[in-house]
């Protein structure tokens, strides 16, 4: 097993269990599981009832809870995309903490339509603990998910809060 150093001796396959250890637990997630397999993760991905994950902040009655850590080589903090994806209606958020899209910044919201990105915000840069970053965007999940606007059948973020 190797450890990388200032990453709180976590490989992400040890992350990626927590991750799954902690969703198996939360109200509303369903059918907790790795992508590609248990062996090789890069993916954890939870069905959620609406209803008991995030109340009243979102219209679907079942989503999909997609996330990824991982630690690029020559990089001082996490990476992670955590996307809810409600199948029904097309949509995805994201909470995404890359490289990609430098101009909003290390962290960016983002609001896709028929997989095609529709808004991009700067998010707050969260450079702490793993399972830290997954327990506060959780939180802001239920604010996020009102935040969305559907005007003429697609979906707008026209604001971002946090």
């Amino acid at each position: 097993m190797i450890f990388l150093a200032g990453r709180d001796r976590y490989t992400q396959r040890t992350l990626l269990r927590d991750i799954h250890d902690r969703l198996t637990n939360q109200a509303g997630c369903e059918n907790v599981r790795y992508r590609p397999s248990r062996r090789r993760p890069r993916y954890v991905i939870a069905d959620i009832d609406t209803a008991l994950f995030v109340g009243g902040s979102s219209d679907a009655e079942r989503a999909r809870l997609e996330l990824r850590f991982w630690y690029p080589a020559g990089v001082e903090y996490v990476y992670y995309r955590f996307n809810w994806i409600e199948p029904e209606r097309n949509l995805m958020f994201g909470f995404h903490q890359d490289s990609d899209h430098q101009d909003f910044g290390p962290c960016h919201v983002q609001v896709n339509y028929e997989e095609t990105p529709v808004d991009r915000y700067e998010a707050t840069f969260l450079d702490m603990h793993p399972l830290s970053v997954l327990d506060d965007r959780l939180q802001q999940l239920p604010t996020a998910l009102a935040a969305i606007r559907w005007e003429d059948g697609k979906p707008s973020l026209p604001t971002w809060p946090v």
